[in-house]
Formats: structure tokens, sequence, C-alpha cells
């Protein structure tokens, strides 16, 4: 498993990119909401490692798929979940530490879980 910051500047980004899409989250949650933003993409990031190690992209595909139904209980839609992990796709070229076949299948594993997700709406 990586070490906490390799995934900083991963993680400072999608941040970043969902609170640049959405400003009302600053006014609804301040910075205790930033905190948590980047504690759940650091969630998020250790699946991912985990899909990998195992190679197995169902193993981040059911995580998303849990945490979507916890979310959705609380008023969470699917796509406030697809959009971080299309911000996490679109940041993987900022993470310098890591080699371009674990950025792939990272990508991968992310677009299997959106995949996953969006279908499960149908």
């Amino acid at each position: 498993m990586k070490q906490a910051g390799t995934y900083e500047r991963l993680i400072d980004r999608v941040t970043q990119l969902i609170y640049e899409a959405d400003p009302s989250l600053m006014d609804r949650y301040g910075e205790k909401g930033v905190q948590k933003c980047k504690d759940d993409n650091a969630h998020h990031m250790r699946h991912l490692e985990t899909a990998l190690e195992l190679g197995d992209s169902r193993v981040f595909s059911d995580y998303a798929v849990w945490l979507n139904g916890i979310l959705n209980t609380y008023g969470m839609q699917t796509r406030t979940l697809t959009d971080n992990f299309r911000y996490l796709q679109q940041s993987l070229s900022t993470v310098d530490e890591l080699d371009e076949p674990t950025k792939r299948a990272f990508g991968q594993y992310l677009t299997d879980a959106i995949n996953r997700l969006e279908a499960d709406q149908d």
C-alpha cells in the first residue's frame, strides 16, 4: 500500500474540482466538508489499491455499489459518486509516484464502477 502522502496532490485536485463544480458546498459544509471530501477520496484510493493488489476490478465496483447504497440512504444521488470517480480519473496524472500501468488499471477500475453504478440506475 502506498504511503499516505502519495495521493495528496490527487486528492487535493479532486476536492478542488468537486468544489468548483458546486460552490454551494463550501457554504453548506465549510472546511469540515472539505476535509470529509479528502477523507472520502483517501478511502476510494485505498479500495482502488486493494483491487489492484488482487487484480480484480470487481473489488472496487462492489465497494462503489455498497457505498452508493449508503449515500442514497442519506439522500445523495448516484451522480455525486460517479462525478467524484470521473474527477479521480481526470486527476490520476497528478500522481508522479504511480507508473503508467497502475494509472491505467485505476482508470479502468473507475470506469467499471461508473458503468456499473449507472447501469443500476436503469
